[in-house]
């Protein structure tokens, strides 16, 4: 019996098998295609599974999904925009196959409360910092996933001080100054030539000045929506992984100084804001711990 894992972020797809102890193997990765998305995505699902008999498929995407109807609408996916029904055409390639979509920070949630860095701890975010800003709550030990699957999407919180227009329709949203295109973006206006997040991030481990204060920027509005979740929900711990986490430094220090000067209520002291250990696998291993608990199976709680 195979049981598959299905990720479908801003910047890539990616598909492997699932191990009893939630390790994805094979992983299959591909760019998000820009035409014919679906018979990229039915391909790479036919690789993964190398023709055994699929049992379940769990989905982590970028949002925004309808978790109950099973679709999903990312922006980076022109002929997906206005919804595509992801769980209906998975399930006709599978017919014998339990199906379940969860948004990509749900997925993450659950890989850090699994086998990461939430999993002795009750109450706590995960977010990721990448292409977008997408995060997962737990509360209780238990991940929430929302009226319509979309909890947690902490790059839509507000922060203060910022009023760029974001691809939601909204203004000063998070991922409009922390999102990795925002970043770039800061830098480039600022006289840095670089093209590239991979340029960027070594860029500002050498320390060079424009990259250095554009990660900074995006750690201070990161910071301070940190700080009004944790006040909203009472949070012991917050977990940021996503590429730019690989800044180090440049990015946790101002980070670490936003949520020390906002979030002062006498219950937010103790809140400790720490790397994710698990590297760019994290969304995909959650989706495995869904795929999993899907067809019944226990969840495991061994480290990937």
């Amino acid at each position: 019996m195979t049981v598959l894992a299905l990720e479908l972020g801003p910047t890539r797809f990616a598909a492997g098998r699932v191990a009893s102890d939630v390790g994805a193997a094979d992983i299959r990765r591909i760019p998000v295609p820009a035409r014919a998305a679906w018979d990229s995505c039915r391909e790479l699902l036919l690789d993964a599974a190398e023709g055994g008999a699929v049992t379940s498929v769990g989905i982590a995407a970028t949002g925004p999904i309808d978790m109950v109807a099973g679709v999903v609408a990312p922006a980076e996916v022109a002929e997906w925009r206005t919804g595509f029904r992801i769980v209906e055409r998975v399930r006709t390639l599978f017919p014998e196959a339990a199906v379940q979509l969860a948004f990509d920070g749900v997925c993450l949630a659950l890989a850090e409360r699994n086998f990461g860095a939430t999993h002795a701890t009750l109450d706590a975010l995960s977010i990721a910092v990448s292409h977008r800003v997408s995060g997962g709550v737990m509360m209780g030990g238990l991940v929430a996933a929302g009226r319509t699957g979309n909890a947690g999407h902490i790059g839509h919180v507000l922060v203060p001080g910022f009023d760029e227009p974001c691809e939601c329709g909204g203004r000063g949203c998070l991922e409009t100054v922390a999102g990795v295109p925002a970043v770039l973006a800061w830098a480039q206006a600022n006289g840095w030539p670089g093209t590239t997040v991979t340029e960027l991030v070594e860029a500002v481990r050498s320390g060079a000045q424009v990259p250095v204060a554009a990660v900074g920027r995006a750690g201070t509005a990161l910071g301070q929506a940190v700080a009004s979740v944790a006040a909203l929900l009472d949070l012991d711990l917050v977990v940021v992984g996503g590429v730019l986490a690989d800044c180090g430094p440049a990015l946790f220090h101002p980070l670490g100084a936003a949520v020390a000067t906002h979030a002062r209520l006498s219950y937010l002291p103790a809140l400790r804001v720490v790397p994710s250990q698990l590297g760019d696998v994290g969304v995909l291993a959650g989706a495995g711990v869904l795929a999993l608990a899907t067809q019944g199976d226990r969840t495991p709680k061994g480290r990937q």
